[in-house]
């Protein structure tokens, strides 16, 4: 899908500050504004429209008040972690009209709130399409962690833009089916999620213009822009620690 980008903070390959803001143009002229947070939270805004995933406040350094934020027109959770669900800062960001999506086992931990997707969904609602895909562990030692089929990757469509934030998982034979990815968020945080040389194996599956590894903790993650050189893949550093 072509898109054109203009990138505003810092070249590729260097670390950026905290909320920084990548800002691509859908194939409708569109721009979509992606702003970095923190570990595996970002938020999208596209016009007047806010998209939050797996937004917290004080389970991830530095502590984030959402409440000075804009509010949320749509929250996305991937999975019940608390690095992931925290439900001071869907509190924080919700307003009438808020769309919460997240994962069954996420929305029954909120007491039935949100709206339920699961693994093969997909939904359509007013400005994009969210496809939830598998996100899990495949390591003998790592399945405890994210067990197959309860947590949700998500794809969003934004006027022919997509956008794919993998959630917590390893390369996962399903990844051979996500095709026509313009940018793609892949977690490198051990020991739960990918090693770079797995990360560096899932980019190369998915083949997304834009790469942005996130959730990456203390990973030294320049080893996956090293492995990445020459793939043709976009890799930006941004503070997804």
């Amino acid at each position: 899908m072509a898109f054109t980008m203009s990138l505003l903070v810092c070249n590729a390959q260097n670390v950026s500050k905290k909320n920084s803001v990548d800002t691509f143009t859908s194939v409708n002229g569109t721009n979509v504004n992606m702003h970095c947070i923190k570990h595996g939270s970002l938020s999208i805004n596209v016009g007047n429209k806010w998209i939050y995933i797996d937004p917290v406040t004080d389970k991830v350094p530095p502590v984030t008040d959402y409440s000075t934020m804009p509010k949320a027109d749509y929250i996305l959770v991937t999975h019940e972690h608390p690095d992931h669900l925290d439900a001071k800062a869907i509190e924080q960001l919700t307003k009438e009209g808020t769309v919460l999506i997240a994962n069954p086992r996420s929305c029954e931990i909120l007491g039935g709130k949100g709206d339920v997707m699961k693994n093969g969904d997909i939904k359509k609602v007013a400005d994009f399409t969210v496809d939830a895909v598998p996100a899990y562990n495949i390591s003998a030692d790592k399945q405890q962690f994210h067990p197959k089929g309860r947590d949700n990757g998500y794809i969003l469509t934004i006027e022919g833009l997509r956008i794919y934030i993998a959630g917590d998982t390893e390369p996962i034979p399903e990844m051979i089916d996500i095709k026509d990815i313009d940018i793609a968020l892949l977690p490198c945080n051990l020991p739960f999620t990918m090693t770079p040389e797995q990360l560096a194996e899932a980019a190369k599956t998915i083949r997304p213009k834009v790469l942005f590894p996130y959730h990456y903790g203390n990973t030294d993650i320049q080893q996956v822009v090293k492995l990445l050189n020459g793939s043709g893949i976009d890799v930006r550093i941004r503070e997804y620690q």
